[in-house]
């Protein structure tokens, strides 16, 4: 088995790996910060670079601010685990390793048990369109009945057909998901998603009626904000994001 920063394929440098790792537990521990977590429940995995489909996911009983680059498990999309040691949750690895199977363009699957979260994905009619931060993600939004725990290998196929070739998806009395090319864009997409719900549950609670915008100012906003300034969303947050972590957390590079 290999260690944290073994390199199994020779195109692949251990800069390239190391690159990711950082990501992947920044984002670890800014889902911690961000009050997006679930004790030791959720995952989030990136893809390694390379030829071989490998990907990173957090050990099995480890809380998020607990992460760090090398502590991250690799696994195989076939569920090799490759780290010495190594313990994955299977429900976790089986949502995760069926969409970057499915989507080859993704680099970082996200999911959260947020209460909002649950809350909106628990509505009969999902996410509204409401706020602005509705609007970043509607085009970009699908929906996942719920199947139980996540470990009927079937679920893996009606992940796949729900997902398509979007990048947020909510499952539906469980939780939400996104995706990105980067590490960044997927936590972008899911703050954004998060604050949607968040919104929406205090709007709603509220008892007054509350204005949806028009599919117009859905398809101008998504025209505006993707792939904002020729980069994939939330790439300037992200430089941002890591500063604040290298102020408060730095270990998170360990």
């Amino acid at each position: 088995m290999a260690t944290a920063f073994d390199v199994h394929d020779g195109s692949v440098t251990a800069q390239e790996e190391r690159a990711v790792r950082e990501d992947l537990a920044a984002c670890y521990r800014l889902a911690h910060l961000h009050k997006m977590t679930d004790l030791i429940a959720t995952h989030i995995s990136a893809r390694l670079p390379g030829e071989e489909e490998r990907i990173l996911i957090n050990p099995f009983g480890s809380l998020f601010h607990e992460v760090t680059a090398s502590n991250l498990v690799e696994v195989t999309l076939e569920g090799e685990v490759r780290t010495e040691g190594g313990v994955i949750n299977p429900a976790g690895y089986l949502i995760h390793s069926a969409i970057h199977a499915a989507r080859p363009d993704v680099t970082c699957v996200m999911h959260t048990h947020t209460a909002a979260g649950v809350a909106v994905a628990a509505q009969e009619h999902g996410l509204l369109p409401i706020s602005q931060q509705a609007l970043l993600v509607g085009r970009r939004l699908a929906y996942h009945d719920y199947e139980g725990v996540a470990l009927i290998e079937a679920e893996r196929e009606t992940l796949r057909r729900d997902l398509a070739d979007k990048d947020v998806l909510i499952l539906r009395n469980h939780g939400l998901l996104t995706v990105g090319r980067t590490v960044g864009e997927a936590f972008w997409l899911m703050m954004q998603t998060q604050r949607a719900c968040e919104i929406q549950i205090a709007a709603l609670s509220g008892g007054a009626p509350v204005r949806l915008l028009d599919d117009r100012l859905q398809d101008l906003v998504h025209s505006q904000v993707y792939n904002y300034g020729g980069q994939p969303n939330g790439a300037m947050d992200w430089v941002a994001l890591r500063r604040e972590l290298d102020r408060s957390s730095p270990d998170y590079r360990d």
